[in-house]
């Protein structure tokens, strides 16, 4: 059995995401830094310590990033490990920028036998990769924070309107993929609670979370009553489900929230 934890001390862009990342995904990569979409509530630019300035001005492609993720599918292909790799924490995928780095890095994955997930607020421009997602290795995924545009454009000023990423949800879940979707931020609990039941028939997965860092929603906000209004109607549509760590604390006790769940319709595939 490959040390997983050995394999990644030799990789240099593939990594373990710690924190509230870790909770999304076991693997990673980042291919770019900066992003345009100009989300209020973004963490990253306190993250990766730049000024937010430069960081909504746009996205570019680390240094050597492909050349290196080469390198990492390598070492895991050699050791026999077909994990799946997340795109991305640093980033979206499917900014405004140009995407064919994220296509590129896609193809690296899947020639070494590696999965992949994408979670993105860019819409209809992920569809451009729809080709290369395969339903019993791969997932997509979209952030929602509500299904108004106008409510999207005050905190997501450049991103996707809701309606678009809700159509790529559709398209990727015609397709067989796996789809997921993330509730973080939940911004108003009315907004997040209603994309549940507008996206429920194509959506395999909810990952809800709180907000953060946002004092006009973080302390007016009754964060127990939305974990157990969101828990009972997941479990009224049978939809699976993860609760963040922040929200875990309103949960019934020895309620079942399993950290990781295959991302993928392997199952489903093979039938």
């Amino acid at each position: 059995m490959t040390d997983l934890a050995a394999l990644l001390k030799r990789c240099t862009v593939i990594y373990a995401p710690a924190g509230n990342a870790g909770e999304y995904s076991e693997l990673a990569a980042n291919p770019y830094t900066g992003c345009g979409h100009e989300c209020l509530y973004c963490y990253v630019p306190l993250a990766m310590h730049m000024k937010r300035d430069v960081f909504n001005a746009g996205a570019n492609v680390r240094p050597g990033f492909l050349c290196r993720l080469q390198d990492d599918a390598e070492q895991f292909q050699r050791a026999g490990v077909p994990a799946q790799i997340f795109l991305t924490f640093s980033s979206d995928p499917y900014h405004l920028d140009d995407t064919q780095p994220t296509r590129w890095a896609l193809e690296i994955l899947r020639d070494h036998g590696l999965g992949f997930c994408t979670l993105t607020k860019g819409g209809l421009r992920a569809l451009a990769d729809i080709d290369l997602f395969r339903p019993d290795r791969d997932a997509f995924a979209c952030t929602l924070t509500s299904l108004s545009d106008t409510f999207s454009r005050k905190w997501e000023r450049r991103a996707a309107p809701p309606a678009e990423r809700i159509a790529a949800l559709r398209a990727f879940h015609g397709r067989g993929i796996f789809t997921w979707v993330s509730l973080e931020p939940t911004l108003n609990v009315e907004s997040s609670l209603a994309i549940i039941d507008a996206t429920a028939p194509f959506v395999d997965l909810y990952k809800v979370g709180r907000a953060n860092y946002l004092k006009e929603i973080t302390e007016t906000t009754d964060w127990a009553a939305y974990t157990q209004r969101v828990i009972a109607k997941l479990q009224r549509l049978g939809k699976a489900h993860y609760i963040k760590k922040d929200l875990q604390p309103y949960l019934p006790a020895g309620y079942h929230n399993p950290l990781r769940v295959p991302q993928h319709n392997g199952a489903r595939a093979a039938a």
